[in-house]
């Protein structure tokens, strides 16, 4: 060891930590450039090598030669406002960060909610200053996507724009999600039963409206469009929605809005109308949020697993970035059926 510590300057080097670690060299550069795909004794291995030799990597020598920058960019399309108002986008962040934990790289927080924040991000990615670019709530006609593609920069997707959508992705079981709550409120002998929708141009949206719908159908309910609210997600959207539920259709005893938020919103409405949940009226929400345990009375919400979602994003794109995967995933995680008092 210490005729190679000579040799080098007196610098420990990157091989030396791998003979140490009793690893390749390109095992030992995995590690430390926190690629996912090592073994936990490997990457202990490792990183226990770095320690006792002092190891400290060329950052900027690295980054240079690869051309790397160190770090991602988390892009949201949305405003400021809504962002901090939707504990969706909370659990995202909280999922890459634990993934990012472990790793050298830096995330960056976009949010992108006007054109001219949209064109300053462009620029911005035009000129590769981060290695790869994870987003989120993507919608149909959003131009992002196929930037990133052109500029052949990593990305990976939370959702999907469409039943084609060619970059890697992750999500929940939207459909079934949706189909199993809504089987949930016909089991328990609802006959008009409503639903509150997100964004249609939003794919997970669209997928929650089919499942809706195939449960309806399964059991054999008659489909009247006067049950579908679209709305936005939020809350407000809820209260809007749900008004206009009850102005069409006054004989609603069911209700499945397809986030939490929205469900929120729903409710403050029906009581405005005297109407008792779930006596009169089950309610069932969407993501399983905090929203959802604190109301009163609780929730039955379809949980997605949201953190784990962040996850396996980074986890694909640090493949990406690392060279290690080419293949473009589509992740479709499972989610589960909460149920509490409101149904």
């Amino acid at each position: 060891m210490t005729a190679a510590r000579v040799r080098s300057g007196g610098r420990p080097t990157l091989e030396e930590v791998a003979a140490r670690a009793g690893v390749g060299r390109g095992t030992a550069s995995r590690v430390i450039n926190g690629s996912p795909r090592v073994s936990a004794h490997t990457r202990e291995a490792v990183e226990a090598a770095v320690a006792e030799l002092g190891y400290v990597p060329n950052r900027a020598a690295r980054a240079l030669a690869g051309n790397r920058t160190d770090a991602i960019a988390l892009v949201v399309p949305e405003s400021e406002s809504r962002f901090f108002a939707e504990p969706y986008f909370s659990d995202i962040v909280r999922g890459v960060g634990a993934a990012l934990a472990d790793t050298e790289m830096q995330l960056l927080l976009t949010l992108v909610g006007s054109d001219r924040e949209r064109r300053r991000l462009a620029q911005y990615l035009t000129a590769h200053r981060v290695d790869g670019v994870l987003l989120v709530s993507v919608h149909a006609d959003d131009p992002l996507p196929d930037l990133l593609e052109q500029l052949g920069m990593p990305a990976v997707m939370n959702g999907r724009r469409s039943a084609t959508e060619p970059l890697p992705s992750v999500d929940s079981d939207n459909f079934e999600g949706a189909r199993g709550a809504v089987e949930h409120l016909v089991s328990r002998g609802r006959r008009s039963i409503a639903t509150i929708t997100g964004r249609l141009d939003v794919y997970a949206s669209q997928r929650r409206l089919d499942g809706y719908r195939k449960a309806l159908a399964d059991a054999g309910h008659e489909p009247d469009e006067r049950l579908i609210a679209p709305a936005d997600f939020s809350e407000e959207g809820g209260v809007r929605a749900m008004r206009e539920l009850l102005a069409r259709r006054p004989d609603v005893d069911a209700v499945f809005a397809a986030s939490d938020l929205m469900a929120a919103g729903a409710r403050q409405v029906l009581r405005e109308a005297g109407r008792r949940i779930p006596d009169d009226v089950a309610l069932i929400g969407f993501d399983d949020s905090a929203v959802a345990r604190h109301m009163d009375p609780a929730l039955t919400s379809v949980r997605q697993p949201i953190e784990e979602m962040g996850r396996a994003m980074t986890r694909v794109l640090l493949e990406q970035i690392a060279g290690e995967s080419a293949e473009r995933q589509q992740i479709v995680l499972p989610t589960e059926l909460v149920v509490r008092d409101s149904s």
